[in-house]
């Protein structure tokens, strides 16, 4: 019994390992903004990720592949014919999606 116990506890610590973040630190600056923003993410590895954004009912207004290295990336966001109000932006890669807001004055 106590032998099944610590297998199992050891296949959980090895799966939370295997499960860390390739991406991280999403931020937007300025934020809000007026033409453009730059947008940061960190990554852990080269990799090739989707920036989307969406208007506040869902709909995604944006959509484009970025590639981004490892560290710190800065992906700059031009408004084009974007209207002013709030968007969700999220970077998604192949493990993982994170999203945040924005404001286009």
């Amino acid at each position: 019994m106590a032998k099944k116990i610590l297998f199992f506890l050891l296949l959980i610590t090895i799966s939370s390992f295997s499960q860390q973040k390739s991406i991280d630190k999403l931020v937007a600056s300025p934020n809000p903004f007026v033409n453009n923003t730059t947008i940061f993410v960190n990554s852990t590895s080269k990799q090739a990720v989707i920036l989307t954004v969406r208007n506040i009912l869902g709909k995604t207004v944006y959509s484009k592949q970025v590639d981004v290295i490892n560290g710190r990336n800065s992906i700059l966001f031009n408004r084009n014919d974007l209207k002013s109000g709030m968007y969700i932006y999220a970077i998604q890669s192949n493990k993982e999606i994170i999203s945040k807001r924005f404001v286009i004055k």
